[in-house]
């Protein structure tokens, strides 16, 4: 793997099409990253794109096109808005960038980052960050070797939550907070009966990356000076764990995320694992209209008293792309994710926290019980994920979530499968 340029076998692996045929690796090759340090342009234009998977969705576009109107009013500058679908933006993004079709600012998935920044196009914004007051974690989510790539706009994470109405019919008076409260109080869930799955935790391919917490939580680094861990004694127990908690139907099979939510919603289930976003797309699915206000955020139980919550960061960033209109992109980029009215106005049309010390304090966030708990209980000690250095990240996680269903299906031992996830993980880290 290289920092300074992304090769055209990464970017082809990165996207799955390594094994296409001539034609349509053709068509790649005509696009891939050149290596060129800067897309061209005048740094000082005051006229720039700005690229977001979430111009394209309807929710969300009003409240950004709202940031470029005022922008594009008081500075007197023209913004192109440009966008693709999620599905589709890393791969799309990529081949624009290379091109040299991109300029000015684009958000980015933290877990996209350091992809984006190996390419060699993105701005050091480290200068730039200082002024922001961003919150530690947050500053964190946009670091890639080193250098803020990214001025964090969003910064929450995946973590637990708890319907409490389902606590308290089965007599659990406050959250579990080690694995063997957790294991205690999904036996006491499993007595209500009426179908109730006490964790709907992931147990299809799709989503069992969730099950890396779980391993950081019994010990398991992932990755130690370079090496992947995965495989060791910490790796066993944690998967080990799962599969007990997987034959005792204290989990169930072939839940993804939606699957989760549906369960949650339906008041089937009292634990499962979202981003923040969670409580308002369950709920919103949800026919009970009470489930809002008993949805819970919920430490990640530790394996012992002392050891610290694990929680996957989540959130996005605005990188900024060398060459034209620079200056002024990395100007909206600070002004959109630090203005206090507009980062309230916005946490207030879309629900995403902010992250900057200022914008949480806020009245229209800090009122948000369950907004200002997540973060206090799971943001702050959340973690980006150590493969996401890696443009085989998509490939590492499907193939230890592979070796995972494998041990709860019982075509495989947790030791074995784990022996032979971290090796497949080693291998894809290699190329």
């Amino acid at each position: 793997m290289t920092t300074s340029g992304i090769s055209r076998r990464a970017a082809l692996r990165m996207f799955g099409i390594g094994a296409l045929g001539a034609a349509g690796a053709g068509v790649l090759g005509a696009c891939a990253p050149s290596g060129s340090p800067s897309n061209g342009g005048d740094p000082k234009s005051k006229d720039f794109d700005f690229t977001s998977w979430s111009l394209n969705e309807e929710a969300a576009k009003p409240s950004i096109e709202k940031i470029i109107a005022a922008w594009e009013k008081t500075e007197k500058s023209t913004i192109r808005a440009v966008s693709y679908p999620y599905n589709e933006y890393l791969s799309q993004l990529t081949l624009k960038l290379g091109g040299g079709e991109t300029t000015g600012a684009v958000h980015l998935d933290i877990a996209w980052l350091a992809a984006m920044a190996q390419m060699g196009k993105l701005v050091d914004l480290g200068p730039v960050a200082g002024k922001g007051g961003y919150t530690d974690v947050a500053l964190k989510s946009g670091l890639y070797d080193g250098k803020q790539y990214g001025l964090p706009w969003n910064t929450g994470s995946i973590g637990v939550i708890a319907n409490s109405q389902l606590l308290e019919k089965a007599g659990i008076k406050k959250h579990p907070t080690t694995v063997e409260e957790f294991e205690a109080a999904l036996r006491e869930l499993k007595g209500l009966g009426g179908g109730v799955v006490p964790y709907a935790a992931a147990t299809k391919v799709a989503q069992l990356k969730d099950i890396f917490p779980w391993m950081q939580t019994f010990g398991c680094a992932m990755l130690d000076g370079g090496k992947v861990t995965i495989g060791d004694d910490a790796s066993v127990d944690a998967v080990t764990w799962y599969k007990k908690l997987h034959d005792e139907k204290l989990i169930a099979a072939d839940v993804d995320r939606f699957d989760a939510r549906a369960l949650f919603g339906q008041g089937k289930a009292a634990f499962y694992d979202d981003a923040i976003i969670g409580k308002g797309v369950t709920s919103a699915q949800s026919k009970d209209k009470t489930l809002a206000d008993a949805m819970q955020p919920m430490e990640r139980p530790v394996l012992k008293t002392g050891d610290t919550p694990q929680a996957l960061l989540w959130g996005g960033v605005i990188a900024i792309v060398k060459g034209k209109g620079q200056d002024a992109a990395t100007e909206f980029a600070l002004h959109t994710t630090t203005d206090r009215a507009t980062t309230s106005e916005y946490f207030a049309a879309r629900a995403l926290p902010p992250s900057t010390t200022v914008g949480l304090a806020a009245p229209e966030v800090a009122k948000d019980t369950f907004t200002t708990e997540w973060t206090r209980k799971i943001t702050r000690t959340a973690t980006g994920s150590p493969f996401w250095q890696f443009a085989q990240n998509a490939q590492i996680e499907e193939a230890v979530a592979k070796q995972v269903q494998a041990v709860l299906v019982g075509k495989s031992k947790p030791k074995d499968a784990m022996k032979q996830a971290g090796e497949e993980a080693a291998a894809l880290i290699k190329r």
